[in-house]
C-alpha cells in the first residue's frame, strides 16, 4: 500500500485513487500470475479506478452501454465460446462495437486461448489483454479484495496515531499543543507509534485504517530536540503497523468560559468520510497529565464497549437512592 505526504498541517478532502494497468500487473497477488498477451502499449496509459469487476458477456451480446469505465473486464469460458462460434468478420465487428475506450483491460481466465481477432483489435487499440490460470470466480474474488485496498478512498490528516491496548487512537489538536510530546511519553509507557504529523487514513469497507507516510515513518518531531527516530531509541516494539482507528482524542486549550464535561454522560463522535468514531475532548491546562488522561480515556472507551459505563452506573445508583428517599 502506497502513501503520499502533505505539506502543512491540514486535512485533505477524500481522494479516490487510481492505478495504471501496469501497476496492477506489477503488484497483483502472486497467485494470479498475470501475463500480458496484447496491448502492452496501453499498460501505462489505461487506468483502473474501481475495485468492482465486470464480465464482458453482456457487452459482447450487444449491450455495450453496460460497460462501466475504469473496470477490469473478465473474459471466461462462456465469452470465449461465444466468440469462437462467430465467423472471423463478425468477431471483429462485435469487438469493435464495444466501447473499448471505457475498458481498462481485459483479463482472460483459466489460461484460455483467445481468438486472434481479439488480440488483433486489442493491439490496434492499445487495450491490454491479460491472462491468468485462475478460474473466473476465484480471479474476481482475489482481484476485488486486492483492489478494494489499493483503490480505497483516502485522506491525509495532521495529528498523531498510536496503537494503545490493541486499538488505533487518533490524537488531534492544533499545532504546538503537545501531541508529539504526549506520544513520546506514551511510547515510554509501552504503547506504539504508528504516525506523527501526517496520517494517511484509508476507508476500507466500513473501517478506517490509519498508517504513516513512508518518509516520516518511525519518526517524531519534538520541539527542542528536533526529529528523533523512535525505533533507534526504543526498539522495534515501539513501532506499530497500520491500524483501524477506533477512538479519536481531541486535545484543546482550556477555556474557562467553555462548558466542560463533568459526568461523562454526553457522547461525542468524529466523522471521517461517512464513518463515525467515538471521540473524547480533553482540555489542556497546567497540572494536567495528558498521557495519563489519554490512557484512561482509552480504557474508559474499552470498558464502555464491553458494556460497563461508570457515569451511567453512578447516575442510576443516585436515582435509586433518590427514589428510596422519596418513597419513605
Amino acid at each position: 500500500m502506497s502513501f503520499d505526504t502533505t505539506s502543512e498541517k491540514s486535512e485533505k478532502s477524500g481522494e479516490n485513487p487510481k492505478i495504471s494497468v501496469a501497476e496492477f500487473v506489477e503488484n497483483a497477488p502472486a497467485e494470479l500470475n498475470i501475463k500480458v498477451l496484447a496491448g502492452a502499449n496501453g499498460l501505462r496509459q489505461n487506468k483502473i479506478v474501481s475495485p468492482r469487476i465486470q464480465k464482458l458477456g453482456l457487452a459482447l451480446a450487444g449491450f455495450s452501454h453496460y460497460i462501466h469505465a475504469g473496470r477490469i473486464q473478465i473474459v471466461g469460458q462462456s465469452e470465449i465460446s461465444y466468440l469462437h462460434q462467430l465467423e472471423s468478420r463478425h468477431r471483429i465487428e462485435t469487438l469493435n462495437n464495444l466501447e473499448l475506450d471505457k475498458i481498462s483491460c481485459i483479463l482472460i481466465t483459466k489460461n484460455l486461448e483467445p481468438s486472434p481477432e481479439l488480440l488483433q483489435v486489442a493491439e490496434a487499440k492499445n487495450l491490454p489483454v491479460l491472462s491468468t490460470a485462475q478460474v473466473s470466480s476465484k480471479a474476481i474474488n482475489i482481484i476485488s479484495n486486492h483492489l478494494s485496498k489499493v483503490l480505497a478512498p483516502l485522506i491525509t490528516m495532521h495529528g498523531v496515531l498510536m496503537e494503545m491496548y490493541g486499538i488505533g487512537v487518533l490524537m488531534l489538536g492544533e499545532s504546538g499543543i503537545g501531541k508529539s510530546e504526549c506520544a513520546l511519553d506514551l511510547i515510554s509507557r509501552g504503547h506504539r507509534l504508528i504516525s506523527d504529523d501526517s496520517i494517511i487514513i484509508k476507508k476500507i469497507g466500513g473501517r478506517l485504517i490509519g498508517a504513516s507516510p513512508e518518509l516520516t515513518r518511525e519518526h517524531l518531531e519534538i520541539r527542542g530536540l528536533g526529529i528523533i527516530n523512535v525505533r533507534d531509541l526504543f526498539g522495534v516494539s515501539a513501532i506499530g503497523k497500520p491500524k483501524q482507528i477506533e477512538l479519536v482524542i481531541e486535545i484543546e486549550k482550556w477555556n474557562a468560559a467553555a462548558r466542560i464535561e463533568r459526568l461523562g454522560l454526553d457522547r461525542h463522535e468524529r466523522e471521517i468520510f461517512d464513518v463515525k468514531i467515538t471521540k473524547f475532548v480533553l482540555p489542556v491546562t497546567a497540572g494536567r497529565n495528558l498521557s495519563t488522561l489519554i490512557e484512561t480515556a482509552v480504557k474508559v472507551h474499552l470498558l464502555r464497549d464491553s458494556g460497563f459505563d461508570a457515569a451511567k452506573s453512578l447516575v442510576e445508583k443516585h436515582s435509586a437512592i433518590l427514589n428510596e428517599t422519596s418513597a419513605t
